[in-house]
């Protein structure tokens, strides 16, 4: 399998709200493809906390009403899949290119990227590998209800999903690090009932309960980057978004928001 080589930009960025994550993450995508900016490792996270939605999916999928109760953004993902509670984790992107040593094909390019992601789990104590099982396919909006062949799995339990999108040559994908979660907040806001939070229980695992105890954000996210930069043989420079990414991202946002609690 082919490497890159070269140097990729690190962006580790604040916690923000949903629709701003997801207008960032296709805001770099749109410029790697224009040839603007070079393959870039984004690490963030979520506030307040959201759910996104797949690309496609339907809103119906989620208690609405529950997650204005509760304070929870709605948003949209550039990306398929579906639904996903982000709250107490690490979000990574990735955006990199066919030019870059990735992969074309949807398969191909998973089995590269979630390589890295395998190898930083490991380098935290979790020993997580890419697994192709299928489960959970009963109409559930919720994501670790589901398997698929981007999952990362300790044994018979999700540890977290990926979701991809192309243009042209240029790849988005991105996913969770999810360090705990909150099994009866995310039955809620999918509806879930009493079999299928069971479900979800029985067969997700966390970073926490793996470990039994807590990483910090620093410990993960250096994980994540060191674990790219070996697998793809490159030199992540710290970076931030150039002025064009930031435009971009600032008129995209309102796509990506179905229900903000921005005032």
């Amino acid at each position: 399998m082919t490497r890159s080589g070269g140097r990729w930009r690190l962006i580790v960025d604040g916690a923000a709200s949903g629709a701003w994550n997801m207008a960032v993450d296709r805001a770099m995508l749109v410029a790697h493809a224009a040839g603007e900016v070079p393959p870039t490792l984004r690490l963030y996270r979520w506030t307040p906390p959201a759910v996104s939605l797949g690309r496609f999916q339907s809103v119906d999928d989620v208690d609405l009403p529950y997650c204005a109760a509760e304070g929870l953004e709605v948003c949209r993902r550039p990306t398929g899949g579906r639904g996903v509670l982000h709250d107490d984790e690490l979000t990574y992107s990735i955006v990199a290119g066919v030019a870059d040593g990735l992969p074309r094909g949807v398969r191909r390019s998973y089995a590269m990227l979630c390589e890295a992601l395998a190898e930083a789990y490991r380098a935290l104590g979790v020993d997580a590998s890419l697994t192709a099982r299928d489960r959970g396919e009963r109409g559930s909006g919720a994501c670790y209800l589901h398997a698929t062949s981007a999952d990362l799995s300790l044994g018979a339990a999700k540890l977290s999903g990926s979701a991809q999108v192309w243009s042209g040559d240029s790849c988005l994908q991105h996913g969770s690090f999810v360090v705990d979660r909150d099994v009866t907040r995310e039955a809620r806001v999918f509806m879930l009932d009493d079999e299928r939070t069971r479900e979800l229980e029985r067969f997700t695992a966390t970073i926490a309960a793996v470990l039994g105890r807590r990483p910090s954000w620093d410990e993960v996210a250096s994980a994540v980057a060191e674990a790219v930069g070996h697998v793809f043989s490159v030199v992540l420079e710290p970076a931030t978004l150039n002025g064009n990414e930031v435009e971009m991202a600032g008129g995209m946002r309102q796509d990506h928001a179905v229900r903000s609690t921005l005032t």
